[in-house]
């Protein structure tokens, strides 16, 4: 008898790390402890790790005054030395977390993310404003 497993069960066993028989694969994620069972009754362990969390660049959004059709490149991880863009330094500090491209549809002045934190990247949803980010140190000074 074969077992078939959902194409979506492979999918995740993959991105745990495998999917070869006689392993379990566990992942640690903000969500919990994910196991994923193989076939045989063997067991290994693989374990990956969660997301890098960026750096807390600042306590505030950054004003910037964005022009229509220019490409901008968002820090994400918190480490560049030229907030709120990058620099290059999640190479080097943070190789798990990439900036955020975008293009300015039109000449505006915006808020972006210096918490990074955001539910809405690049831009500011105010989530700075929690006890959270509030209270933390800041890594890196722009």
């Amino acid at each position: 008898m074969s077992l078939r497993r959902p194409p979506a069960l492979v999918t995740l066993m993959r991105a745990a790390g495998g999917g070869e028989a006689g392993a379990v694969h566990r992942c640690r994620h903000p969500t919990g402890l994910l196991r994923f069972p193989s076939v045989s009754s063997a067991h290994q362990m693989r374990r990956c790790s969660a997301p890098p969390q960026p750096a807390i660049a600042a306590k505030e959004p950054f004003p910037v005054e964005l022009k229509a059709g220019k490409k901008y490149a968002w820090c994400a991880c918190g480490h560049s030395k030229k907030q709120p863009f990058c620099d290059g330094a999640h190479k080097k500090s943070a190789p798990g977390i990439s900036p955020l491209r975008f293009t300015a549809e039109e000449d505006r002045t915006a808020w972006l993310c210096g918490c990074k934190r955001t539910r809405s990247p690049p831009y500011c949803d105010g989530t700075h404003k929690e006890e959270a980010v509030q209270s933390a140190q800041i890594t890196t000074q722009p």
